[in-house]
This record gives structure tokens, C-alpha cells and sequence, in this order.
């Protein structure tokens, strides 16, 4: 009788054992769900969120079809190499007035390299605007706006500008602010003051700088001995912490905060799908990929207006290095084969 009554009890007790652990499978798997339909839920709602500033952004080039003329086919940033001019643009807030670029630079990325070589042109350069003149590159902005700086890029080094960028002063602190700053090489100490006469400090060494300070840093150049190169410089200092900051994992957590900025704030004729394909397939690519190139040159004043005016052999050879990274050319003897036709 009492081994019944002890048989019994162990199945009551395994019963109630069995009952809990269910309870406790059914708990963790609705926590589970809850968890993953979160996810997903904050997943879609980023993916929604790109859509909509990468909707609002994008702005084709006038005039072009699907592929620069200098292309005899479109190009895909998840496998071909691709060129993209960067244009800051300075607004005068007045209708008769683009503004004017104030800072160009052109960027080419090749995929199976998975490096990046970026170009700054002194904004003073002396150049042949198509359908205009000689005159300085940055005045082709204000002239014909994105397409006449594209044109103007792609007949001085005769290399396709597949892509642009272009974003304006607010928004260039703005995007600085929403990543939580850049730091960067501060080559010696100075200060200089903003559009609002607020004065700021930089001091040689590493600085960490937020959106105002970063444009000031970025836009100074009287007290700069290399003029617009030590400015040109700085520039791609700050564009290369920019891209450091953005392949960081911690950017995902402001996705939302960076894409509302950049439908606000940036102009460009990159599809959303392409740029996540870039992302997705170059996660690990960082500042440290990127090659700085500078443009040679000398001053020279024309009727009293200063100009700076590229030398021949830098623009070749620039041309040459680029071509090359595009994979346009496979070597240099090929380029030079050409120049002789």
C-alpha cells in the first residue's frame, strides 16, 4: 500500500515537473517571438526609412541616359569600379544664384582592390568650362549646376563620373553632429571663426571635432601656408573620418537620426539598392583603403585675378593612375598609345 502511495506521489510530482518545464518552454518561445518580431519590426522600419531619404535624394543627371558618354555600359557599385564627384556647395539663398562648389572632389573605388583613391581639385583651378570658357571650376556650378561640373571633371581627366554628391553647408554639419564628430590630424594650431563670428580653437595633434568646428576646420585657409592645398587637405581628412564613422558597427543604432539628415541635405544619382549592395558587400572597407591624391600645379594671375593652373604632367599622370583604377586601361603604355593617335 505505501509503495502505491509513493508510486503515485512520483508521478504527481514528475507531472508537476513536466507541467513547468512546458510552461517554461512556452514562456522563452513567446519571449523569443517577441524578440525576433521586434527585429524585425525595427529592421523594416529602418529599411522603410532609407527608402524614404534615398527617394527624396535622389536626382538624376540632365541630359544623361543611363551611363556617361565615356561608358560603353552601365556600371554596378557591387561589382564594376565607379568614380563619384563630391560637390560642396556653398548657397547665396538667392534664386538668380546656384551658389557655388566650394569644395570638389572625386573618389573612384575599385572592387577587387577594394580601395579608394580620392582627388581634390583647388577649387581655383583654371579649366575649360564646356560651353563657356576658361575660367575657375568652381564657377561651373553656378553656371550649369551639377551637369556642367560633371562635364567639365570628365573633359580635364577624360574618365567617367558615374556618380555625384552633392551636399550643402547645413547639411554637411548636420550629418558631422548625427555621427557624433570626426577626428582628425590638426597639422598646426589656429582659430578661426564661423559665418556667425563664433571663434574656434584647433590645436596641433589628434581633435575631435563636431559638425560647426569640422566646417570651419575644413573651410580655413589664409592661415594655412599651403593655401587651398593645406585646405584640400583638411578636406579629405574630414571625409575620411566620415567614412570611418559610417563603417562603424555603433552607426546602425542611428540609422534613422542619418537618413532623415541625408533626405534633408544631400543630393545624388545613387539608388538606394545600389549603395546597400555596396555596404553589404564591403563591410570592412575603412579610411585606411583610402589613397589621397593631390593635383600639381602653379599660381598664376590672369588680368589680375588669381588662378591656380594644373600642370600638364600631374593631370596625365593623374588621369593615368585613375584610368587604371577604373580598369579603363590595364597599364600606362596603354594610355600613351592613345595620346598618339
Amino acid at each position: 500500500m505505501d509503495n502505491n502511495n509513493e508510486s503515485s506521489r512520483h508521478r504527481r510530482l514528475n507531472n508537476i515537473k513536466k507541467q513547468k518545464n512546458q510552461r517554461r518552454k512556452r514562456v522563452l518561445f513567446l519571449f523569443l517571438t517577441i524578440i525576433f518580431l521586434s527585429v524585425i519590426s525595427i529592421t523594416g522600419y529602418f529599411a522603410f526609412q532609407t527608402y524614404v531619404a534615398a527617394t527624396n535624394s535622389y536626382e538624376e543627371i540632365d541630359g544623361r541616359e543611363a551611363k556617361s558618354d565615356l561608358r560603353e555600359d552601365p556600371v554596378y557599385i557591387s561589382s564594376d569600379p565607379f568614380s563619384v564627384l563630391i560637390l560642396g556647395i556653398e548657397n547665396y539663398m538667392n534664386i538668380y544664384d546656384r551658389g557655388r562648389s566650394d569644395t570638389i572632389m572625386l573618389a573612384t573605388f575599385n572592387p577587387k582592390q577594394q580601395t579608394m583613391k580620392l582627388v581634390s581639385v583647388p577649387r581655383d583651378t583654371y579649366v575649360k568650362i564646356p560651353d563657356y570658357k576658361y575660367d575657375k571650376i568652381n564657377h561651373a556650378f553656378s553656371i550649369g549646376g551639377k551637369e556642367r561640373v560633371i562635364a567639365t571633371m570628365e573633359k580635364l581627366l577624360e574618365i567617367p563620373i558615374d556618380y555625384y554628391v552633392t551636399v550643402n553647408f547645413q547639411g554637411f554639419t548636420n550629418i558631422i553632429d548625427t555621427l557624433g564628430g570626426v577626428t582628425v590630424d590638426v597639422p598646426f594650431d589656429f582659430n578661426d571663426i564661423n559665418m556667425d563670428w563664433e571663434r574656434f580653437y584647433f590645436y596641433e595633434g589628434p581633435q575631435k571635432l563636431n559638425g560647426e568646428e569640422a566646417l570651419v576646420y575644413a573651410r580655413m585657409r589664409k592661415q594655412d601656408p599651403r593655401g587651398d592645398f593645406g585646405r584640400n587637405e583638411r578636406q579629405r581628412q574630414i571625409v575620411s573620418g566620415v567614412i570611418e564613422k559610417v563603417s562603424s558597427p555603433a552607426t546602425f543604432l542611428k540609422i534613422d537620426e542619418i537618413v532623415q539628415v541625408i533626405s534633408e541635405n544631400i543630393e545624388t544619382n545613387m539608388r538606394m539598392r545600389e549603395a546597400l549592395a555596396f555596404i553589404k558587400k564591403y563591410p570592412k572597407f575603412s579610411s585606411s583603403s583610402i589613397e589621397q591624391i593631390e593635383i600639381k600645379g602653379s599660381d598664376e594671375y590672369i588680368n589680375g585675378i588669381y588662378y591656380f593652373r594644373p600642370d600638364e604632367e600631374s593631370i596625365f599622370s593623374l588621369k593615368t593612375t585613375l584610368m587604371e583604377h577604373l580598369e579603363l586601361i590595364s597599364n600606362k603604355a596603354e594610355i600613351n598609345s592613345n595620346e598618339g593617335v
